[in-house]
């Protein structure tokens, strides 16, 4: 957990709420929480269910593992400690984002269940919806767009999840995707079909 250094501060409340911002949507807030190893499927799912909710009109954003590495959270390495810290900002971004009426779409290997159940507290009951991408590591290799897993091999990436660094996969997932045998059509459509049953995206 982060230490509170900050002082003598107050949380400010507008005069627009959520509700406010999901009636104007159109639609409920939530963050659907993609985890699995690398070369899993995530980010291809992500991008798929961003553009499937987009043409039914609900408004998203994707917030992606390399892509906020690039900015938000560019000072943190792969130590436990630095992981722990990139999923603790992720998800005060996600809630936010939530909270704005949206819904976030995260792609992180997230690979200690301690910080996604940590994510998960931080957010209302319904509201974080964990979805494990489920594909055995030696079919992630075979994949291995990025080279990512022969480096690992190599030993030229240390702490590499999945070869010398562990994963913990989600013991309460709201939704499991076996990314090996379904196809990424397929997979989205379980998602939608998820999100839509709990009420947080309207049906097509």
């Amino acid at each position: 957990m982060a230490e509170q250094k900050a002082t003598n501060i107050v949380w400010h409340q507008g005069a627009v709420n959520r509700d406010d911002r999901e009636k104007l949507n159109g639609h409920k807030g939530a963050t659907v929480w993609l985890t699995g190893l690398s070369g899993s499927g995530k980010s291809t799912i992500a991008v798929d269910l961003e553009k499937r909710l987009c043409e039914h009109g609900v408004r998203t954003y994707i917030l992606d593992g390399d892509n906020v590495r690039h900015g938000l959270n560019k000072n943190l390495g792969f130590s436990p400690e630095d992981r722990t810290e990139n999923i603790r900002r992720i998800g005060e971004v996600a809630k936010l984002f939530t909270d704005a009426g949206l819904v976030a779409i995260t792609a992180f290997i997230s690979p200690y269940r301690a910080d996604r159940d940590q994510v998960r507290a931080l957010m209302k009951p319904g509201d974080f919806v964990e979805i494990f991408v489920d594909c055995p590591v030696e079919v992630c290799e075979q994949r291995d767009v990025k080279g990512l897993y022969k480096k690992a091999r190599a030993g030229e990436i240390k702490e590499f999840t999945g070869i010398s660094a562990p994963y913990e996969a989600p013991a309460k997932a709201e939704l499991t995707l076996k990314s090996h045998e379904l196809s990424v059509d397929a997979a989205v459509a379980k998602v939608v079909d998820y999100l839509t049953s709990k009420g947080i995206v309207p049906r097509a």
